[in-house]
């Protein structure tokens, strides 16, 4: 979830993602004194009418796929503190109203959380950035100039997974709700980027297969860093993971590993979803 270097991007990916699709061009409405043909009131009521919603269709269209839009949300990132140039060029590039409901995406680059269904959200931009800059913060990422091999445990509705995969060299995002691996693969299908793996299974064992991973980090908070995602730490590599401290609310965990132990450093509050064990339909 709630980042890097110099990452390969998604140039037809993301125009395939985020462009509007150029709007055929009309022939201009026959105004008083051209020639057309003649046409009844009510024929040009409805030759209005229809044309009235096509600007309006466009408008909202172009209006959320606009870069402009995206840019002001990285600029209200930045007076928020975030710093990262990466995390901050992901953002504006990764269009965050796709991957919310369509009855939502008007609330899309708002700085809040919105439902995805299935008692999840799609957490909010500051929150999601903050956790990508941290994760940017390890010895592995701060050499390479990347994220490298990336874990992600919970993919949602995949836009982290997006933004991820402008940071790392590769990344395998596990989801246990089969609905949002489902809904997450569609979303994501545009992209088609061999790096980016999506595995439905239980997060709380990583993803052996994928391990050793330069930089995990977690949507969701339990009582404890589970060992697996441990075990599946680089030496050098990051970790960052809501987790519930005890009597308390959630707090971002960062932990580094080193060649004889792990370090763990504890920042602010946070409120994401409990993180849970086994698969669900």
């Amino acid at each position: 979830m709630t980042a890097e270097r110099p990452a390969r991007r998604f140039p037809l990916a993301l125009g395939r993602l985020g462009g509007a699709t150029p709007a055929k061009a009309k022939s201009p409405a026959p105004r008083s004194g051209d020639a057309g043909p003649a046409m009844s009131r009510p024929q040009r009521h409805v030759a209005t009418a229809h044309a009235d919603a096509g600007r309006r269709a466009a408008a909202v269209g172009l209006g959320l796929d606009s870069a402009d839009v995206r840019a002001r949300m990285v600029e209200r990132l930045r007076g928020e503190g975030v710093t990262h140039p990466l995390v901050l060029a992901a953002f504006a590039a990764v269009p965050r109203h796709l991957f919310v409901d369509p009855g939502l995406a008007a609330q899309a680059y708002e700085d809040t959380s919105l439902p995805i269904g299935h008692g999840q959200t799609i957490s909010k931009p500051s929150v999601v950035a903050r956790m990508l800059e941290l994760l940017c913060g390890g010895a592995r990422a701060g050499e390479a100039g990347n994220l490298g091999a990336v874990l992600e445990i919970g993919t949602g509705c995949g836009y982290q997974a997006a933004l991820l995969c402008r940071l790392g060299k590769r990344v395998v995002s596990v989801e246990r709700l089969r609905a949002l691996h489902d809904r997450a693969r569609e979303l994501l299908a545009p992209m088609r980027d061999s790096r980016l793996r999506l595995v439905f299974d239980d997060g709380m064992r990583g993803h052996p297969p994928g391990a050793p991973y330069d930089s995990i980090i977690a949507a969701a908070g339990g009582r404890e860093i589970p060992q697996a995602w441990l075990d599946q730490l680089a030496v050098g590599g990051r970790l960052v993971s809501p987790v519930q401290q005890a009597g308390a609310g959630q707090v971002l965990v960062v932990v580094d590993r080193h060649a004889d132990r792990y370090t763990r450093t504890v920042h602010e509050a946070v409120k994401f979803v409990p993180l849970k064990s086994g698969l669900a339909g």
